[in-house]
């Protein structure tokens, strides 16, 4: 169809729980978001057939528009001709668990690491990492490959040219282990190698008629250079072709839909590149649900994206707790509670997942544990989200090759952008409370844009991108985002100590003078859209952007909160450590961020 034709689209997300379907049309000469509508998902018994959830999602957003969309066998009606009808139909998908994925290599901080970053990456779920040198057993291995019984491997190592042995050994394991897929008893595993070109005869001779084997470009061809996009395009093939051709319905659902099913983590990694690179921005996005954290960023144009298995608002909240401890989760309850009150209301949230708080003090301790679900996920991106492992940095002779963590590419004073999205931050009562917890948990420095995905319709936005990037973003920052404001907060390079009352910055914003001290969070009220001029200077030994002590000019943009400066200190952050003294804060600053 031509794509100048095009003026309905519907696009589902059909998650493990809910499908969820937008319906985008062109109004004048842009794209924007018509109604949205959601049914369960049917993929288990007694339905057992996706494109019944489909159906149904779709059938609620046609009595909302007040037109058919489906026929009377249940087939899309194409096109639109006004009356009836959509132009395209398009979908993602994460039901049944999603993309489900081993990855191994050579070196664990090396082949092994730049595999995992290609897996999750194409919207995968890395549930063992694997390599020659982790100290396992070559029975621990096998064992454990059977065990785990993945939707897919993908098997790398080796620069091309280098070492051969190694691979071939792991390919070994893997024939050894003759691991069974999750999906399907009669249908092979697919496994993509993308390791040394030197030793390809040799893989396919021992994998090649076990498995379902695909061999791609080499993910680290030298030791300076990552290539990812080969394995990350290879996967997402085989997802379709392997994976969901044997999920209930799922053959019926790639029929209905114009495009290829994209996994949903993959779609919100897409519309997030797309969005840094039009306005060559970087961004973290973060999408926290039940059982799992995604986050995603972008930084000097380089994607990452890594998954919190454990940490989650529902069925992972106990693990929450136990991985940030007591401290960490009561520095953010307003109140005095028992520890073991507290423990009990937290259990509950995980035997009962569907339950919502009906009380202050319940929405405050989720949130609480929000706060910190997201930063133990974001400690663990910034980890895998590193330069390349083993690069030789020396020419000279005597030098090594560093096999140890190199930076990470997460760099908090070059973030512009912070994208939430989630229900516990989507759906929070009020939106003070949504930017409380994004700036709480990620601690932005300098000056970052706070923003809220409002119907988390990111998955149907990334799939729409791949035919249509001019729509998807116009309908993301007009009908997804929520623009919450921007965080200002200085940042210690000095190693200083502050008290209360120091001053941090003083400055004008929009006219107005300002004086920001420690220990206080200040709100300026500045609407959605508008922009206002900004000269801050931080006192010495203080960094908002344009160095230690340096004043800063800058057009600051506003939100639905406003602008928002943060004097709680960054490098590290400070609060009291009385704990009464800490309630009267957190009130405090609760009170400044709900009422200005």
């Amino acid at each position: 169809m031509d794509k100048d034709s095009i003026r309905s689209i519907l696009v589902t997300d059909c998650g493990s729980t809910t499908t969820k379907a937008i319906l985008i049309e062109k109004q004048g000469d842009e794209f924007r978001l018509v109604v949205r509508g959601e049914a369960p998902t049917t993929v288990e018994a007694p339905a057992e057939d996706v494109t019944l959830g489909v159906r149904n999602a779709a059938l609620e957003v046609g009595e909302l528009v007040d037109r058919p969309i489906l026929d009377g066998e249940g087939n899309f009606i194409k096109p639109y001709n006004g009356k009836e009808g959509i132009d395209i139909y398009l979908s993602t998908s994460s039901a049944g668990g999603g993309l489900q994925m081993m990855v191994a290599g050579v070196v664990a901080k090396m082949s092994s690491e730049s595999a995992q970053r290609a897996a999750l990456g194409a919207g995968a779920v890395v549930m063992e990492v694997l390599s020659s040198n982790d100290k396992r057993l070559p029975y621990e291995k096998i064992e454990l490959i059977r065990k785990l019984r993945p939707d897919m491997v993908l098997l790398s190592g080796g620069v091309d040219g280098g070492v051969q042995k190694h691979v071939v050994e792991m390919a070994q394991l893997f024939g050894a282990a003759d691991p069974r897929p999750r999906l399907g008893i009669n249908y092979k595993l697919p496994i993509i190698f993308a390791g040394n070109k030197d030793v390809r005869s040799q893989i396919t001779k021992i994998l090649g008629e076990k498995t379902a084997l695909e061999i791609v470009d080499n993910i680290r061809p030298t030791l300076d250079r990552e290539n990812l996009q080969p394995a990350r395009l290879k996967i997402q093939k085989q997802f379709l072709e392997h994976v969901m051709a044997h999920a209930p319905g799922y053959p019926n659902l790639m029929k209905m839909a114009d495009e290829d099913i994209m996994p949903t983590p993959a779609a919100v990694g897409l519309i997030m590149q797309k969005i840094a690179q039009m306005h060559g921005i970087n961004i973290v996005g973060v999408d926290i649900g039940g059982a799992t954290t995604d986050v995603f960023s972008v930084f000097s144009e380089v994607f990452n994206r890594t998954v919190s298995a454990n940490y989650g608002m529902s069925y992972s909240i106990s693990n929450v707790f136990a991985d940030a401890g007591l401290e960490n989760v009561m520095r953010w309850v307003p109140f005095d509670i028992d520890e073991a009150q507290l423990r009990n209301r937290i259990k509950n949230k995980m035997i009962r997942p569907t339950s919502i708080p009906y009380l202050m003090e319940d929405l405050e301790i989720e949130q609480a544990v929000c706060r910190e679900a997201l930063r133990l996920s974001f400690e663990q991106h910034a980890q895998l989200a590193t330069g390349l492992k083993g690069v030789q940095h020396k020419s000279d002779i005597g030098s090594m090759f560093s096999q140890e963590k190199s930076g990470s590419l997460v760099d908090l004073m070059s973030l512009d952008m912070l994208i939430g999205s989630g229900g516990v931050l989507s759906h929070a009562p009020q939106r003070w409370q949504t930017a409380s917890m994004l700036i709480d948990a990620f601690l932005p420095w300098g000056v970052t844009a706070l923003a809220v995905d409002s119907i988390f319709m990111m998955p149907q936005l990334g799939v729409l991108s791949t035919i249509l990037p001019e729509a998807a973003t116009n309908v993301f920052e007009k009908d997804c985002l929520i623009e919450l404001g921007t965080c200002i907060a200085p940042v210690n390079t000095a190693d200083q100590v502050f008290k209360e009352g120091d001053i941090l910055l003083k400055g004008e914003v929009g006219g107005e003078s300002i004086v920001l001290h420690f220990g206080e969070m200040i709100v300026k009220r500045l609407e959605v859209g508008r922009e206002v001029e900004a000269v801050l200077s931080p006192s010495k030994g203080l960094d908002l952007g344009a160095g230690s002590g340096k004043t800063l000019e800058k057009k600051l943009k506003g939100g639905v909160v406003g602008l928002i400066f943060d004097g709680r200190g960054r490098n590290p952050f400070q609060w009291p450590k009385d704990r009464q003294r800490l309630i009267e804060k957190l009130q405090e600053w609760k009170g400044v961020l709900a009422n200005g």
